[in-house]
């Protein structure tokens, strides 16, 4: 009797998604077919999404080459706009990397949220700053505070959002207060090795301390002192009228907290500056404009899953920027398989008033879709004789396919 097994595992699932999303249709729709093609290339992009989200070999890499710099978001954005053939796209929401001078006089009129890089000269007076009107509190983003200001950056007039975090600044006060004290042990473990080195001159032991303050950012010297020491020739005590052989300078000093700069880091705490050129507050309040920013983490997050090792998709390698845009392009359709999929199955369980039982066992109506893939290991297609049939498929496994719906179930022989 011929038997054969094949490993099914989570790929189900993932079949089922793309098939509900009729991904294979649409690429074969817009880049056309072969009459004598045996394979169209939308099943090729499902094969590829297949192997891209498989749990197969080692972790998918891309040439850093292709990233070339800061400058290249621009017209990037451009060119999306420009290719985008659906309804107009209301905000580019970037992070820092996109704010330059550069960029923006690329970006021209299209509309942009973006976070200002906190090494700006501009900026550093504005997170530091101690007389800001903060907005009223707002209920749509609590445990913030907003504060809105001008500027005209690169020739741009724009609106800038200073924001304060409760949670982060809570955060960065422990941790200002953690550096503080680590600064300190360093910075005087170094001073007693300074206060023993000798100088020839007293103005080589006042530079040598200015040198020293230069370093130190949430310290400083106080009480600064040269101590001059005689040395004479021979051993034992000098005579009265002994002239000394050499005069050697040391110095003293206290190591103390530079107020200062700990006042400065404190109001800087949890704090991070927003620009957008959307400047009618009616088309984007500054409410909105932290909701928007903030939105962006989901991406992040999942393009932070595309790359993790333990998704183990195919190492390649391609020098060609086109094979690599085609190969970020692809990433990008397993993070929308997997938002979708990971949003169809929270929101059946939301609807049902159910629950699945996460990683500890307990139960959740909002798991990751990582870990249902990690559920269903070890689930097999068997071939016997001819006749299919899946083996490991548990009562829990069976559950979960209830509320992906039949085109997952369909890989899973259950309808």
């Amino acid at each position: 009797m011929e038997i054969a097994v094949e490993n099914l595992d989570h790929l189900g699932i993932v079949a089922g998604l793309i098939d509900e999303m009729g991904l294979v249709d649409c690429i074969n729709n817009s880049v056309g077919r072969h009459p004598k093609e045996i394979v169209s290339p939308g099943q090729v992009v499902k094969a590829m999404i297949l192997n891209g989200l498989g749990f197969v070999s080692a972790p998918l890499y891309l040439f850093e080459q292709f990233f070339v710099g800061k400058a290249t978001f621009a017209s990037t954005l451009r060119s999306f706009r420009s290719s985008w053939n659906f309804e107009q796209v209301e905000l580019f929401v970037c992070d820092s990397a996109l704010y330059s001078q550069q960029n923006l006089e690329l970006l021209g009129d299209s509309p942009w949220l973006s976070r200002v890089p906190a090494s700006l000269s501009e900026a550093k007076q504005l997170l530091s700053t101690d007389q800001a009107n903060w907005l009223k509190p707002d209920e749509s983003v609590p445990g913030y505070r907003i504060a809105v200001f001008s500027s005209e950056y690169a020739q741009v007039p724009q609106r800038w959002l200073l924001v304060e975090s409760e949670a982060r600044r809570s955060s960065d006060l422990d941790k200002l207060q953690q550096q503080l004290l680590k600064q300190q042990k360093e910075a005087q473990a170094s001073w007693q090795k300074l206060s023993k080195q000798s100088f020839a001159c007293e103005p080589d032991a006042i530079a040598a301390a200015e040198r020293f303050a230069s370093t130190l950012k949430l310290c400083s010297l106080a009480q600064i002192k040269v101590v001059e020491k005689a040395q004479y020739a021979g051993s034992g005590r000098p005579r009265k009228q002994a002239k000394p052989k050499q005069l050697s300078y040391f110095l003293q000093a206290q190591i103390v907290p530079n107020q200062a700069a700990i006042e400065a880091g404190q109001h800087r705490a949890g704090r991070f500056i927003l620009a957008t050129n959307v400047i009618a507050e009616s088309q984007l309040s500054p409410q909105a404009c932290l909701n928007q920013y903030k939105a962006q983490q989901s991406v992040e997050r999942g393009f932070r899953f595309l790359k993790d090792p333990l998704f183990f998709t195919s190492r390649v390698f391609i020098k060609s920027h086109h094979r690599v845009a085609a190969m970020a392009m692809v990433m990008g359709l397993c993070l929308l398989v997997y938002s979708l999929g990971q949003r169809k199955l929270r929101q059946a369980l939301a609807r049902a008033g159910d629950t699945i039982a996460d990683q500890r066992g307990k139960p959740t109506d909002c798991p990751t879709l990582r870990w249902v893939f990690q559920c269903f290991q070890a689930v097999h297609l068997l071939q016997i004789a001819g006749a299919k049939q899946i083996a490991n498929l548990t009562e829990q496994r069976s559950r979960i396919l209830n509320f992906l719906g039949a085109p997952c179930q369909k890989y899973y022989l259950l309808c």
